[in-house]
């Protein structure tokens, strides 16, 4: 299919609900309150219970503060930053079976950073639903292909049988006219990547007008193919791959799109937010405050008022009556409500990482208890660990898809003469072991003679093969002088 025609509404009508609650996901990872109330200005304001929402409250009277004394706790960028984590803190080893191949493999992912690409990608995808990997070059930038992310809120998918078939990638472009829009659109078919360049406004795409036009796509304009707007990649395979964060979409049942980690956390955001911020009006409210008569100020003439200096030492004597009321200075200061606070923000976090899928544990809400066995530290961990497993499932296949067109292009492009292989994709730890714990876990079981020197090696490399673990053996026993010679000659009888 071509790109769009002139005057197309953009974004397209249809995907308007889902960039509408994508905006609202957005606004909650950034935790900008500017961007917060901005958003819940222009939406529903009210919870189901129709209550008012914190950030949708109208605007402050005026001589107030912008926010009004609200506060806005990152709870929601912890929660996809945590999902990032658990997914690829550490990098997934990706393998193929030809030796060249995974030469080059390991070049690419090592040169490229596609361990750091892939952690923020997950990242946004835990916040938005979704992300989509994508395949390109820049020989101006690198000889090799390279794999960038798009955020799923920059992208028109075109699915058939719940596959991804087709994808339009768009970007505007700054210009120097405030009420022109600039669009750039990147459309990824199998075999080809269209072009276009296009002027018009907020709501409309407007007319095409050619890339050279604006500096950021020129270069293209070089690459297009001599008869239309397409650069053809010289492969079969779509350059770009849909990741789902996790599915299904409760609110769109029956749609390829994913579920992002906020869905139903919204009204939890927003108390946990009016929670704090009450908090902290405690705090602003039981400040010390001194009332002093009307005597102990000092004038400072007319028009200027008069006030009181509480870091003054030596003060003159006063003509006011020691009897009189109100002569006396009078320290004022309330209690804070710090318990009852507590405990409230502690449940609303509790109960919005529970609907993102975490464990309490994973956010370092710990049980207030004794010391725990080791099996109740990984049931603490299990709900985390559970819908880790589920996101690396979604994550699989589009990475290993995505590497294998990489290695593609690498060779049609004449990057390198490898043979492309899919690769497969093994994701690391879900958290570092620490390695003071596994050196005591040896040594004691060193002291206890009940494990030999191959298995301590197996145990802190669990990743190696037979050869590197037997020349790691090999070595320690020969440093370490425990190594039985080979005997000279026959032993005597």
């Amino acid at each position: 299919m071509p790109l769009p025609e002139t005057g197309t509404p953009w974004p397209p009508p249809q995907l308007a609900p889902l960039l509408d609650e994508m905006r609202v996901d957005d606004a909650w990872y950034s935790g900008d309150r500017t961007r917060l109330a901005e958003v819940y200005r222009t939406t529903e304001r009210r919870r189901h219970d129709g209550r008012r929402r914190l950030w949708g409250r109208s605007q402050p009277r005026p001589g107030h503060d912008r926010h009004d004394g609200r506060l806005h706790i990152p709870l929601p960028a912890d929660i996809a930053s945590t999902s990032a984590d658990l997914l690829f803190s550490e990098p997934p080893t990706f393998t193929v079976d030809d030796k060249a191949t995974q030469a080059r493999l390991d070049e690419l992912t090592e040169a490229d950073g596609i361990a750091n690409t892939l952690l923020e990608s997950a990242e946004v995808a835990a916040a938005l639903g979704g992300v989509y990997l994508r395949a390109t070059w820049d020989t101006a930038l690198a000889l090799r292909p390279l794999l960038t992310s798009v955020h799923a809120d920059a992208a028109v998918p075109e699915w058939r049988m719940g596959i991804l078939t087709a994808v339009t990638f768009w970007r505007e472009l700054p210009t120097d006219a405030p009420s022109v829009v600039l669009r750039h659109l990147e459309r990824h078919e199998p075999g080809r990547i269209l072009h276009g360049l296009y002027e018009g406004t907020a709501d409309q795409l407007g007319r095409r007008v050619p890339l050279t036009e604006h500096p950021d796509t020129t270069p293209l304009a070089d690459s297009l193919s001599p008869e239309g707007d397409a650069i053809e990649t010289g492969i079969d395979q779509l350059t770009a791959a849909y990741v789902p964060n996790i599915r299904p979409n409760r609110r769109h049942r029956g749609s390829p799109f994913g579920r992002s980690d906020y869905q139903s956390a919204h009204d939890a955001f927003d108390a946990l937010d009016e929670t704090w911020s009450s908090w902290l009006r405690d705090i602003r409210l039981a400040r010390a405050r001194l009332i002093v008569p009307d005597g102990y100020l000092r004038d400072h003439g007319p028009g200027r008022g008069a006030s009181f200096d509480d870091d003054r030492e030596i003060w003159q004597t006063l003509n006011i009556p020691p009897t009189e009321a109100g002569a006396g200075i009078t320290l004022s200061q309330f209690a804070i409500r710090v318990e009852e606070h507590e405990r409230t923000a502690t449940a609303i976090t509790r109960q919005a990482v529970q609907l993102a899928g975490y464990s309490a544990q994973s956010f370092g809400l710990a049980d207030p208890t004794s010391a725990a066995t080791a099996t109740e530290v990984t049931d603490r961990w299990r709900r985390s660990l559970i819908t880790r497993d589920k996101k690396s499932r979604y994550w699989s296949a589009p990475t290993a898809d995505m590497l294998h067109v990489l290695l593609k292009l690498d060779r049609v492009l004449g990057f390198s003469r490898v043979a492309p292989e899919r690769p497969s994709v093994e994701f690391g730890a879900a958290v570092s072991e620490d390695p003071q714990r596994e050196a005591q876990t040896l040594n004691w079981l060193q002291q206890a003679q009940a494990v030999s020197t191959n298995t301590k090696v197996r145990m802190l490399h669990p990743e190696w093969g037979e050869a590197e673990v037997r020349e790691e053996v090999d070595r320690i026993l020969a440093e370490t002088g425990a190594a039985v010679p080979d005997p000279v000659g026959p032993l005597p009888i």
